[in-house]
């Protein structure tokens, strides 16, 4: 890669203020530059605050070794082995710390196709810029002087609202595919475009996702579609051709059925409106729709060689997550909330007797209800069941009493036997 231009804009011609960064990371920054190393505030924190964006992560960037970050550190944790790291802990806030790296190929241990897994090689800020993956995150904010500095374009990136990879796309795909991921939902969460050449390999080279562990896709998920753009960034990954190489049945269960795909869509709207008013949001749920068609079909395939659909339906709950969790992973506690999502579907098709009262009383019933919800606005015939318990959680317990006893089943009438006359012999 050839030596970016820098250029250096002096504090009272950017919009980058102290007001925008968080206390913590000021407190980092001040640290290391009276310590008498270099310190920048690099990456999304400047790009987001030169959006108009507050940012939530600050990183900071520092010509000081992790070693010698933790001697001015006693809060600090050294963690990574493929990009050594410093984290400075204050309480859950934490600030990652990066020393500068340099492209250095002698010491970077890579594998045959071209992915890095080792590189603690560490340079100047020049080096480090070049390094980065896109422009516009190679913006670093001088604690010394308060002025940026632009070593790849980013701010001329920044003005045409377009992403753009530094160097050459197909080897830093290679070097790290989920820069791929990174490119679409970085482009779907601040609206901008990817540059022409950044986005002409990744359907080709889509498939080197396969070689990602499913730990660190898991983390990808979460970024993507938990930002309040996951139905922009759904799409984005489809045509890109990356969605199959992350949610492969859903994918195909997609494509094979117009109910389903309107089913994930409002799924992904609902989450998005909700993350837009600041709700809370459970990864497990937009799980729990983009695989509820691939868990329906594995239960009708066993409905289909005589086994009841119930024991089927549960029965089915740990093969399909397993099944998902080859790609994307998921943690035992969110494959639980979406099996207790699973199961409260069978539970609410009973809207009388007692068991109405345990069914209300379970700690996951707001999101079985939010569930079937989406499932009656594709699947008309769920309609009443849906409108029936909205109304049972708007009325006070003595209306509920009441729709509880309006509700009785009509049950068998049981058939009398008239008795044979007893003998008196």
């Amino acid at each position: 890669m050839s030596s970016p231009n820098q250029h250096i804009i002096p504090r009272d011609q950017h919009s980058v203020s102290r007001d925008f960064i968080s206390e913590n990371a000021l407190k980092v920054l001040y640290r290391l530059h009276k310590g008498g190393y270099e310190a920048f505030l690099v990456g999304g924190g400047v790009r987001d605050i030169l959006l108009g964006l507050r940012p939530k992560d600050f990183d900071i960037a520092t010509n000081a070794t992790p070693e010698q970050i933790k001697k001015l550190f006693r809060n600090c944790r050294i963690i990574g082995r493929r990009f050594r790291l410093a984290h400075i802990l204050y309480g859950r806030d934490v600030i990652e710390v990066a020393t500068f790296r340099a492209h250095c190929d002698d010491n970077i241990e890579q594998r045959g196709d071209g992915m890095i897994v080792r590189d603690n090689v560490y340079g100047t800020v020049e080096e480090d810029a070049i390094r980065r993956d896109f422009t516009v995150n190679a913006l670093y904010y001088n604690i010394a002087d308060f002025s940026i500095h632009d070593y790849c374009g980013g701010l001329e990136d920044l003005e045409k609202r377009q992403l753009k990879m530094i160097g050459d796309p197909i080897e830093r795909y290679k070097e790290d595919p989920v820069r791929m991921l990174r490119a679409v939902r970085l482009g779907c969460k601040l609206n901008l475009t990817i540059e022409e050449n950044t986005a002409k390999p990744i359907n080709e080279m889509a498939h080197l996702l396969e070689g990602i562990p499913a730990a660190r896709l898991w983390e990808e998920y979460k970024k993507m579609f938990l930002s309040g753009k996951g139905q922009r960034t759904f799409n984005q990954l489809k045509s890109f051709g990356l969605l199959p190489y992350l949610f492969p049945e859903t994918v195909k269960a997609i494509n094979e059925d117009d109910d389903f795909a309107e089913f994930v869509t409002l799924a992904l709207e609902n989450t998005d409106r909700r993350i837009s008013q600041d709700k809370s949001i459970n990864p497990a749920f937009l799980l729990a729709v983009m695989l509820w068609k691939p868990l329906m079909e594995r239960t009708d395939r066993l409905v289909n060689k005589g086994m009841h659909f119930n024991d089927a339906f549960y029965k089915n709950f740990n093969t399909t997550i397993n099944k998902q969790t080859q790609t994307v992973s998921i943690m035992k506690r969110y494959g639980a909330v979406m099996q207790d999502i699973w199961a409260l579907q069978v539970r609410l098709k009973f809207n009388h007797g007692k068991r109405v009262w345990s069914v209300f009383d379970h700690p996951r019933f707001r999101a079985g209800y939010d569930f079937l919800l989406l499932r009656s606005e594709v699947d008309p015939s769920l309609k009443p069941l849906a409108d029936w318990w909205t109304q049972f959680q708007e009325v006070g317990r003595e209306q509920r009493v009441k729709m509880l006893s309006q509700n009785k089943p009509q049950g068998k009438k049981r058939r009398t036997r008239k008795r044979k006359p007893r003998s008196n012999a």
